[in-house]
């Protein structure tokens, strides 16, 4: 893209800003690096241990390697899972982590250098006369561009391999959504060891030439700040990212005329929140994704953000969905199933894991684990996981449904869950609330008539989840 407008900044710090630092793809080896070059050959390794900053950034120039970026709030040995396997990693360690890289499974790692050398040398002027010397290497689609890890449901980071394969039609099916063009701007402020650092709105971006501002983390007063300085025109958050921006003092004073919408993913956005910010002149998208997956997946136009409340939308077009019972077969309009998900921008598997690659693969299709439903207009619901799924009274229980019917009673602040066994019931449930205050607790019997009002099913089945109520 820099061939095509070689005087637009494509990424830039949000800090030194009267010295902006711009981005551009290495073209010679580093003074203080290895013998062998950092980035290696095709097929290398290279484990990211940093925050979002011009570095990261630039080691997404080492795209004939497996890029391999690392959580860096985690403890070193979950953070470090998956990286003994031979031939080990290189590792780029940010300076903030630096201890940290020298225990647990990173001490192992012989080959590391300094990301902030790695910043330096991509911001020092070079000769007009230099000519690069990297020898051309042939790229296929297939070919791993990240290792993402990810746990879900497991608890045991397991490494999703992210090919260039699923870079480009996740591109495409975001740009075939959203408005994202080479005018586009936005700021980042999702953490790199995360698909949404990378791949919700990032890749999309740079690969259509658009522009992002990185923060290395979230600040409320910051990004409100930026989100007016940057002229920005889309910005991807979760819902308490969102919470905590319209909590901010200056949120009703700020100028948010350049965005056309915001994007929210991870959970429903209360209608309340949406609606505060509709209030500013602000359209919500709200949508569904995985690490696995795209990530962009599925999106719900503005329009419908209050009419659909607590959908995901419809399908973006280059994804191919199934809902499946427990047999495989094709569920009916609204009844929960098993959300099943083909197309190019599937991954290849989990790095070194063939027992669950062959089991998130079977039958040629990506099983998600999430139950959801369609209904008549072809829009998406989450009801639940799957294994969060119990049934109570010969009837099937969605825990994580009770939990948000339970959670939009304006009394309710906060609602856990358990399960407890009875054996004329079964499996049953149990709600832990805390109410936004004292003169607010609700009797049991006020709570589940508010449930009974707004869910279908059986009263027995409610009653089972709800028939213990203890405040936290």
């Amino acid at each position: 893209m820099g061939a095509v407008q070689p005087r637009k900044n494509r990424l830039q710090r949000s800090r030194d800003r009267s010295q902006p630092h711009v981005w551009r793809t290495p073209r010679r080896q580093p003074t203080g690096a290895p013998t062998r070059p950092i980035w290696g050959e095709k097929g290398d390794r290279v484990a990211v241990l940093a925050e979002n900053c011009l570095g990261t950034s630039c080691c997404f120039a080492l795209r004939k390697n497996r890029l391999h970026p690392q959580a860096a709030q985690l403890p070193p040995v979950r953070a470090g899972t998956g990286l003994p396997a031979a031939p080990l990693p290189r590792l780029i360690i940010g300076e903030k982590f630096q201890t940290r890289a020298g225990r647990g499974r990173f001490y192992k790692i012989p080959h590391r250098w300094s990301l902030e050398a790695l910043a330096d040398f991509c911001t020092e002027a070079i000769p007009t006369d230099y000519a690069p010397h990297f020898p051309s290497v042939l790229l296929r689609d297939d070919d791993p561009m990240f290792i993402l890890y990810t746990s879900g449901t497991t608890g045991f980071p397991k490494g999703a391999i992210y090919t260039h394969r699923i870079l480009f039609w996740n591109s495409i099916n975001t740009a075939m959504s959203l408005i994202v063009n080479s005018e586009s701007r936005t700021v980042n402020v999702m953490p790199p060891f995360h698909t949404g650092g990378w791949n919700v709105l990032a890749t999309p971006f740079l690969h259509h030439g658009g522009y992002t501002c990185l923060t290395k983390k979230f600040d409320p007063a910051t990004v409100l700040r930026l989100l007016e300085q940057e002229r920005v025109t889309l910005f991807m958050g979760v819902p308490t990212i969102l919470k905590m921006l319209a909590d901010e003092p200056g949120f009703e004073a700020a100028d948010f005329s350049s965005l056309h919408y915001i994007i929210v993913g991870g959970e429903p956005m209360p209608v309340p929140l949406i609606e505060r910010w509709h209030a500013k002149g602000v359209l919500i998208r709200q949508g569904y994704g995985m690490t696995e997956v795209g990530p962009n997946l599925t999106s719900l136009h503005h329009d419908d953000a209050v009419r659909k409340r607590g959908s995901i939308g419809r399908p973006n077009f280059y994804v191919e969905i199934k809902i499946a019972d427990e047999q495989g077969q094709d569920c009916p309009s609204d009844q929960p199933g098993e959300l099943l998900l083909r197309g190019p921008m599937v991954t290849t598997g989990y790095w070194r894991n063939r027992a669950a690659t062959l089991k998130a693969l079977e039958g040629g299709w990506f099983h998600t684990g999430d139950l959801v439903r369609q209904d008549a207009e072809g829009y998406l619901y989450v009801v639940d996981r799957l294994k969060n799924m119990f049934i109570s009274g010969g009837e099937n229980v969605y825990p994580a449904e009770m939990e948000r019917m339970l959670l939009r009673h304006p009394a309710v602040a906060r609602s856990g869950r358990d399960r407890y066994f009875r054996r004329k019931m079964g499996r049953i449930g149990a709600a832990r609330l805390s109410f936004s205050s004292p003169d607010n607790r609700q009797s049991e019997a006020d709570l589940l008539e508010h449930c009974q009002a707004h869910l279908a099913g059986s009263i027995a089945a409610q009653r089972g989840i709800y028939g213990s109520i203890a405040e936290k």
